[in-house]
């Protein structure tokens, strides 16, 4: 059975919406004045740092807000300690991620690599940022951990769709949030001390 429920009552006052725009006008220019007035407070790196009663905005790119450890930027791809990608043309990243945003087309290594037969390198990798969820799937499906968006970094404007088709050599260009392109995974390479020397013959 339907309940009926009375209409509320209201002042004559309420009815203008006089006092109540008054009220939304006086918070409005409060805060205005408040920010436009108060001095701000920077860090080291130019981050600004909020004060209780602080509205959240910064004039970016002037003042620059601290990200979280965890925060998805941009995408990168880290480099062993040749130069190379860590990658090794999986597809795993690709084949997890829900935009379907990552091309890539693998190639066998050359005669004489000790690599060659058992592991593959990216001859393409692109990202489609645009496409890009931010999700994150892409990070945790790699199982080199050569793909991470730790940049700190979040996308730049652009008028130009090109701008965002992010190829390899972009990807292994940008550093992560530290500021190195290396990883801190403990998986050793072919050639270092500490691999196992698995490779065609041995396995």
């Amino acid at each position: 059975m339907a309940k009926l429920i009375e209409k509320p009552k209201m002042t004559l006052a309420e009815k203008s919406y006089v006092w109540e725009t008054g009220k939304g006008l006086g918070l409005t220019m409060t805060r205005f004045f408040r920010n436009v007035f108060s001095a701000r407070e920077h860090d080291s790196e130019g981050h600004k740092l909020l004060r209780r009663g602080d509205i959240d905005t910064v004039n970016y790119p002037e003042e620059k807000r601290v990200y979280p450890e965890r925060f998805r930027g941009v995408h990168r791809l880290t480099h062993r300690l040749d130069g190379s990608p860590r990658c090794v043309a999986c597809l795993c990243c690709s084949t997890a991620c829900p935009a379907q945003c990552i091309h890539i087309e693998a190639a066998e290594y050359a005669e004489g690599d000790p690599r060659r037969g058992y592991e593959r390198y990216p001859k393409v990798f692109v990202i489609d940022e645009l496409r890009c969820i931010f999700c994150g799937f892409c990070v945790e499906a790699c199982p080199c951990d050569a793909i991470r968006m730790d940049s700190g970094l979040h996308m730049p404007p652009s008028t130009q769709r090109s701008h965002f088709m992010f190829d390899k050599a972009t990807l292994m260009a940008i550093p992560g949030a530290d500021g190195t392109f290396q990883t801190a995974n403990p998986r050793h390479e072919p050639g270092e001390s500490g691999h196992p020397g698995i490779d065609r013959e041995h396995h």
